[in-house]
């Protein structure tokens, strides 16, 4: 850190005293030294700054004409009492009449020291470095026996016009006082620089706008983030009234009429909506200003969910694009192009598909491909939660919202999801309660946590799937016809394995080498057959648990019998327990209903979930 000393001189012997006392601190260089001359006095302190001065001390003159002419603080080194008495004394020994050439910001009284100095002092004062010259050149005519007594440009026109001169010099002490109080000042202002810095640098760095007033209502501060969410530049605003530059922040002069602080507002501005405090700038119980920080609510929401996605990184990503499923088959093939078309478009999607057919890995697929594959993906099973358990985990709850309900709240799937896609699975199998406000969400683009009181803009894709078409579920009353057409603006339908045969090989043959490692296993062409031949209700997920069994065993255990060519059952009849259960499900459902009990009644008896009494009473409605 640089903290030079630029000195103007007012005489050699200045010069040569100063020398004196800090010979090493100028041959470092930290202090510089020029002697006053007249003819470029206007540009001496100019040329000590540009050495590197960050203080400059002069005397009379040399202060009068650098002030004002540099942007370093000049220190004016002021001839006292004694420096004068000292001069005129050494004068009196050289004439009667000894004339006191000093700027008018210098004081002596003569009649406060006249025994001491036993000579008549006439003290002749300028203002000005052209008013110096008349002052002196009077006495060069004149008969008194006079001594000149000044600085170095009264002394130096002295000796232009033949005069006698004795010039003020300055006492050890007083130059090293004058040094050191530089050296205070440069401390000084350097602290005051940094601290101004580091609350630049705070106040630009925080993610609050702040913006202060003075009791005129002028801006007296205005960060960056002010800049960035007014988007108005300091030097369009900084001194100017605040109604006139910023209006919108007129609520600011109110805090100051009216004395009383505001706290977490939501005031509309033109183009935002901030979440604001406002409160008085009192120093010693006077008013002064006010300051108001703010935040641009919507962003202030946008870093939450950064926060929340970088916390919850590992479940809200997808990790499987379209080249990772295997489509050979024409079906699949068509699906696969239909999905991709749906991924390059931004609209709702409905997939369709048996359970186990792959739809949440063709939902993440379509995902990875739009524009929001760089945001979350967040998927959650509809039917794997009850009703208020699944509104909570996807809208989110504050604190105290319910009894168990966590400390400081918690948000929804679709908060944490916000920029990009919300995969709902088993859609089919919502409330609807639940649908009303999926529908909401679809519609008005906000949500509501669980126990508040306001709304959170969303901006989220959703992708929902189901294992049964909704149509039906609309004809029974189940379903929301208004949210029906809402979810089904694009529609997939994802094939079930027994479909697409030409891909049942392949897909076995991937298991195994993935569930083998490096390890080559292979299956012979009457396996494949058997492979083809099986409906695989399971679909993909049977297929793989298949694989794991036959790579730890060596064989297959089909859930279905195939007939063989030698069965003794009769045309090839195959028994299905699953059917079966089924068909003793659906009487027992039909009869309970017969005797008039609601379906949340038949569920409590069943010991099963509403939506399950639904999704069974779909699937046996679909096969009648």
């Amino acid at each position: 850190m640089d903290k030079i000393i630029g000195i103007i001189a007012n005489n050699i012997d200045l010069k040569q005293s100063i020398e004196e006392l800090f010979t090493d601190d100028i041959k470092q260089g930290k202090i510089i030294i020029d002697v006053l001359n007249s003819e470029r006095i206007e540009e001496q302190g100019q040329l000590l700054e540009k050495k590197g001065a960050k203080a400059i001390i002069a005397r009379s003159g040399g202060y009068r004409h650098t002030i004002g002419k540099v942007s370093v603080p000049v220190i004016q080194f002021k001839i006292n009492t004694l420096d004068i008495l000292a001069a005129l004394k050494t004068a009196s020994k050289l004439g009667k009449d000894l004339i006191l050439v000093i700027s008018d910001l210098e004081y002596f009284d003569c009649e406060e020291w006249k025994d001491m100095i036993n000579a008549r002092v006439i003290i002749e004062k300028f203002d000005a470095l052209d008013a110096i010259e008349s002052r002196v050149i009077k006495y060069a005519s004149c008969p008194l026996d006079a001594v000149i007594v000044g600085g170095g440009i009264p002394c130096s026109f002295a000796q232009k016009f033949g005069l006698k001169y004795v010039p003020i010099t300055a006492s050890k002490e007083s130059i090293k006082e004058i040094v050191a109080s530089a050296r205070e000042l440069i401390d000084n202002l350097y602290e005051q620089k940094y601290q101004n810095e580091v609350l630049k640098k705070t106040l630009d760095g925080v993610h609050d706008a702040v913006v202060a007033i003075d009791r005129e209502d002028n801006i007296i501060l205005y960060n960056e983030r002010a800049r960035e969410t007014l988007k108005k530049d300091r030097q369009d605003v900084i001194g100017r009234n605040l109604v006139e530059v910023l209006p919108e922040l007129s609520f600011m002069a109110d805090v100051l009429n009216t004395k009383v602080n505001r706290t977490n507002e939501i005031i509309n501005l033109k183009r935002i909506v901030i979440a604001a405090n406002t409160s008085l700038l009192e120093v010693d119980g006077y008013v002064l200003g006010a300051l108001c920080s703010f935040q641009d609510i919507t962003k202030l929401q946008s870093l939450e969910k950064k926060i929340r996605y970088e916390l919850n990184k590992k479940g809200l990503t997808a990790k499987y694009h379209f080249e990772d499923i295997i489509a050979y088959d024409p079906v699949m093939k068509d699906t696969m192009s239909k999905a991709v078309k749906i991924g390059l478009t931004d609209g709702t999607v409905m997939i369709y598909g048996e359970s186990g057919t792959g739809k949440e890995m063709i939902a993440q697929s379509i995902h990875n491909i739009s524009s929001r594959k760089n945001e979350p993906f967040v998927a959650i099973n509809c039917a794997a939660l009850t009703e208020s358990l699944l509104e909570s985990e996807l809208f989110g709850y504050e604190e105290g919202a319910f009894t168990g309900a966590r400390k400081g709240g918690k948000p929804g799937l679709f908060e944490l999801a916000h920029g990009g896609t919300v995969f709902l699975d088993e859609i089919n199998s919502v409330s609807p309660a639940l649908q009303a406000k999926l529908l909401r969400v679809l519609e008005e683009r906000e949500i509501m946590r669980l126990g508040s009181d306001y709304v959170i803009p969303l901006d989220v894709r959703i992708i929902s799937a189901a294992n049964e078409r909704l149509e039906m579920k609309i004809e029974e009353g189940s379903f929301r016809s208004d949210l029906f057409y809402r979810l089904s603006i694009l529609e997939l339908n994802v094939p079930p394995l027994r479909e697409r045969k030409m891909d049942i090989v392949p897909i076995f043959n991937y298991y195994l080498s993935i569930l083998k490692g490096s390890s080559s296993l292979s299956i012979d062409h009457e396996l494949e057959e058997r492979l083809k031949a099986y409906p695989w209700p399971g679909n993909v997920r049977e297929l793989r648990n298949n694989a794991q069994r036959y790579v730890l065993f060596g064989e297959l255990e089909l859930n279905c019998k195939l007939p063989r060519k030698n069965s003794e059952l009769k045309d090839g009849m195959i028994i299905d327990l699953k059917e079966i259960n089924r068909y003793v499900e659906g009487k027992v459902i039909d009869m309970l209903a017969q005797e008039g009990l609601t379906k949340n009644e038949i569920a409590k008896l069943l010991g099963i979930s509403r939506a399950s009494l639904w999704n069974k009473s779909s699937k046996l409605t679909k096969k009648k």
